[in-house]
C-alpha cells in the first residue's frame, strides 16, 4: 500500500511475512499465494507491499540464481504485490516450535550475519518495483546481551563497516539504495533506541541505520517522540519502522491480571517483560520469569515483548501500548517531512495467542491481517497522508 506524504513523497506500508513460517524458496512462493494474495484480496486493492522474510536457504536460492529471483518477481507482479522491505532479523528456524534465543544467532560477530545480509541486500535490489529505487532491511541488534565482549563489538562493528561498503557498490552496480537497520530489542545490546546512537556514530554511514519497532520501544518504556528527537539530532537515519502493539499490565500485583498474563506464556517465542521503576527499568528474559517469582517489583505497570494484534487488544485486565504506536507513527510521519518512508505492521505471533484467540484457518488468519493493515491505514490518513492507488 502507498501514500502520498504531504511534503510529495511516497510512504510505503507493508505487512511482514515472518507470521506465515517459510525456510525455501518453494515456501515463499506458496506463501504468496496462500497468505499473501488473500490478504489483499480481501482488502480490495490492486496492490499491496509485503515485507519479506527470507530465512538462509531461500535466500541464497536466491542471490546464486538470477532466474530463481526474475521467476520470484514475476510471481510478485502476478499476485498484485510488491517488495520494498525485507526482515532480515531470523536467520533460519523462525517457525519452529522453540525459538526463544535462537533468534539470536549468528550475531554481527559471526561472519554468516555479513554473509546472509549482503545476500539479501542484492536480493531486494532485483526486487524492488520498477519505479522504487529505496529499499530497506531490518536486522539483528548485534547481539543478544551475553557472551558479547569488547572483541565481538570491534568483530560487529568492522562487520557493519564492510556492509555499508558493499552497499556502497551495489548502489554503483544496480541504481538501487538498499539501508540496512539495528532494530533495538529488549535483552540485546541495542535494547534501546539510545543504545543504538553510539554503534551507529562509530560506523558513520548513511546506509546503515535504525529500525524502529513500537513494540520493542513500548517495552523498554522509552517515550516515542523523545527518542525519534534524540535520532534526529544524532543524525541517525530511521531506515524503516515496524509498526506492533506490546502487552500491558497496568496492575501486575492483582491476581486476575497475573493469570491473563500467565495466558500469554508460550514455548515458542520469548517474552522479555520490563517495568519502569524508581529505580530504573528492571526486567526479565521471559514472562514466565517474571510470573514465577520475585523478579519485578508489581508497583507499576509491565509490559510483555508479545506482538499482539493492531486492531484487538487483549481483553481486561490487560491491553496493549496502541497508543504508543499512535504516538510514534505520528513522529515518523506527521510532521512536514517523514522521518521514514518503509513503514510494516509486524504481528508475528498470532499462533502464539492463547487458544481462544488464535485464528483457526486460513481465512481468519487473512481477516485478521487485513484489520491491522486498514487500522494502519486509517492512521496514516488521519495524520494527512493520502492513500494511492
Amino acid at each position: 500500500m502507498r501514500f502520498r506524504h504531504p511534503d510529495g513523497s511516497t510512504v510505503h506500508l507493508a505487512y511482514c511475512t515472518n507470521v506465515h513460517p517459510a525456510e525455501t524458496l518453494d515456501g515463499v512462493l506458496a506463501q504468496l499465494r496462500d497468505h499473501c494474495e488473500p490478504v489483499r484480496r480481501r482488502l480490495g486493492r490492486d496492490r499491496l507491499g509485503i515485507g519479506l522474510w527470507l530465512a538462509k536457504d531461500a535466500a541464497h536460492a536466491l542471490v546464486s540464481d538470477p532466474s530463481a529471483l526474475r521467476g520470484l518477481r514475476t510471481e510478485l507482479d502476478r499476485r498484485g504485490l510488491e517488495v520494498v522491505t525485507l526482515n532480515g532479523f531470523p536467520y533460519e528456524g523462525f517457525g519452529a516450535e522453540e525459538v526463544k534465543y535462537r533468534v539470536y544467532k549468528p550475531d554481527w560477530a559471526d561472519p554468516e550475519r555479513l554473509d546472509h545480509t549482503t545476500a539479501l541486500a542484492r536480493v531486494l535490489a532485483g526486487l524492488l518495483p520498477d519505479d522504487v529505487t529505496e529499499g530497506s532491511i531490518s536486522t539483528l541488534p548485534l547481539a543478544w546481551r551475553t557472551a558479547y565482549d569488547d572483541r565481538r563489538a570491534e568483530t560487529a562493528r568492522l562487520a557493519l563497516r564492510t556492509l555499508a561498503e558493499r552497499l556502497d557498490a551495489l548502489r554503483e552496480l544496480t541504481g538501487r539504495d538498499i539501508r540496512v537497520g539495528l532494530e533495538p530489542e529488549p535483552g540485546c545490546i541495542v535494547e534501546t533506541t539510545g543504545d543504538a546512537i553510539a554503534p551507529l556514530a562509530a560506523i558513520g554511514h548513511d546506509r546503515i541505520g535504525i529500525c524502529v519497532d513500537t513494540c520493542h520501544l513500548a517495552t523498554s518504556f522509552e517515550d516515542p517522540l523523545s527518542a525519534l528527537d534524540a535520532l534526529t539530532e544524532a543524525r541517525v537515519p530511521v531506515v524503516k519502522s515496524q509498526l506492533s502493539a506490546a502487552l500491558h499490565a497496568e496492575h501486575p500485583h492483582l491476581p486476575d491480571v497475573r493469570e491473563a498474563l500467565a495466558a500469554f506464556d508460550e514455548p515458542r517465542f520469548l517474552h522479555q517483560t520490563r517495568t519502569s521503576s524508581a529505580a530504573g527499568l528492571r526486567g526479565t528474559d521471559d514472562l514466565g520469569q517474571a510470573l514465577g517469582g520475585e523478579a519485578l517489583p508489581v508497583a507499576s505497570p509491565w509490559r510483555a515483548h508479545f506482538h499482539v494484534p493492531l486492531h484487538a487488544a487483549p481483553a481486561a485486565p490487560l491491553t496493549s501500548t496502541l497508543d504508543v504506536l499512535k504516538d510514534a507513527l505520528a513522529g515518523l510521519v506527521g510532521g512536514p517531512h517523514p522521518l521514514t518512508r518503509h513503514l510494516e505492521v509486524e504481528t508475528y505471533t498470532w499462533q502464539a495467542l492463547p487458544a481462544e484467540l488464535r485464528p483457526r484457518a486460513r481465512s481468519q488468519l487473512a481477516e485478521g491481517i487485513a484489520a491491522e493493515l486498514t487500522l494502519a491505514r486509517d492512521l496514516l490518513t488521519d495524520l494527512g497522508l493520502k492513500e494511492l492507488p
